[in-house]
């Protein structure tokens, strides 16, 4: 991955945005693509769109959610010490110790997660599941009025950790999930940019799916493209005792996975996967009986008529501060979806 392009991505994970603040990411995101896209917009639920070619004519939506799972204020005390509740779904567990960022409208406070020593707890306390509501914030004050002079009232929460190139090829971030895929979504434009295109594109970084994909509903209304493909994480099943029987062998490094299943348009599957074989690159399968877990599901059930297609990018601890994936697999997810988009015309079938 070349200079620029990691650092737009790096910028992206850096920027604190969960579901429902998601404003800091989306203008990253937008300003990014203000450098090469024909019009670029944002809605009323934060949703933002890059198009390639006129917005009114036949198009496909490349889609990837910009939201991460975090946290917001419920409560101060009056010791200044901060309750919190959760956006998204957290293991409770690697939360304990966590250092975090709360974007406020100052600007960002740091703070701490706090819980009783191990030393000091009962010993029946000791093997409990340690749950949020044990659990509160420390920014350093003294009383709840010191407190409130520096945060609100559900003001957002991330955890506080960097980018790290875990190796040649790895990187380890939190907000993973899904900034790669918001991340795809433009390169993916980028690179037809430069390529002949029968039908406009557009590209989307969607907001608030992981709490109720609410955003990929909006869209599909919005564009009601004839295709749109979704783009997301998934489990990556090269470490200790994942799951192969029900996610397929999948690996970091892999190349990006494809979905196929009763949620998915078997013609935007075929598509896709014939990309990856034309291009040399391999395309793993994973199978979703019902539901992928994904926008592609809202795009399906939106009402709108659209034919959802779903690229993944494998990764290892999803929904915790340190998500692990391969810079390769999201170059190579860009490039199926772009092999895969200039072969569509007005006329292409999608019916299954």
């Amino acid at each position: 991955m070349d200079s620029a392009r990691k650092n737009f991505l790096l910028r992206l994970l850096a920027a604190p945005g969960p579901s429902g603040f998601e404003q800091a990411p989306a203008a990253i995101w937008r300003a990014e693509a203000e450098t090469f896209a024909d019009h670029v917009d944002h809605d009323v639920l934060g949703n933002s769109y890059a198009w390639l070619g006129d917005p009114t004519a036949p198009s496909i939506v490349i889609e990837g959610h910009i939201d991460e799972i975090g946290f917001l204020i419920t409560y101060v005390d009056d010791d200044g010490f901060i309750w919190f509740d959760k956006i998204g779904g957290w293991d409770d567990q690697v939360v304990v110790g966590q250092r975090v960022t709360i974007a406020t409208d100052q600007g960002e406070v740091k703070g701490v997660i706090g819980k009783k020593a191990a030393h000091l707890l009962k010993p029946a306390d000791r093997s409990k599941v340690t749950e949020i509501a044990d659990l509160w914030i420390d920014i350093g004050v003294k009383s709840r009025a010191e407190a409130m002079e520096r945060v609100q009232i559900g003001d957002p929460i991330v955890i506080d950790v960097a980018a790290l190139d875990l190796a040649e090829d790895l990187l380890v971030s939190r907000s993973v999930d899904n900034r790669v895929g918001a991340w795809v979504a433009l390169e993916a434009l980028r690179l037809l940019k430069e390529r002949d295109r029968a039908v406009s594109v557009v590209a989307v970084a969607a907001t608030q799916e992981e709490i109720n994909m609410s955003g990929a509903l909006l869209l599909s209304h919005r564009v009601k493209p004839l295709a749109a493909i979704a783009i997301d994480v998934t489990h990556a099943t090269d470490y200790p005792g994942a799951g192969k029987k029900s996610d397929n062998d999948v690996k970091l490094g892999g190349g990006p996975v494809i979905t196929r299943g009763s949620s998915i348009n078997p013609r935007v599957f075929a598509g896709l996967k014939a990309a990856g074989e034309r291009l040399g690159v391999s395309t793993p399968v994973q199978a979703a009986g019902r539901t992928s877990g994904t926008d592609a599901d809202a795009i399906l059930r939106s009402g709108a008529g659209v034919a959802p297609g779903l690229v993944s990018i494998p990764n290892r601890y999803m929904h915790s501060p340190n998500e692990v994936v391969s810079l390769t697999d999201l170059e190579q997810a860009a490039q199926i979806i772009a092999e895969f988009v200039s072969t569509v015309t007005p006329d292409t079938d999608f019916r299954p």
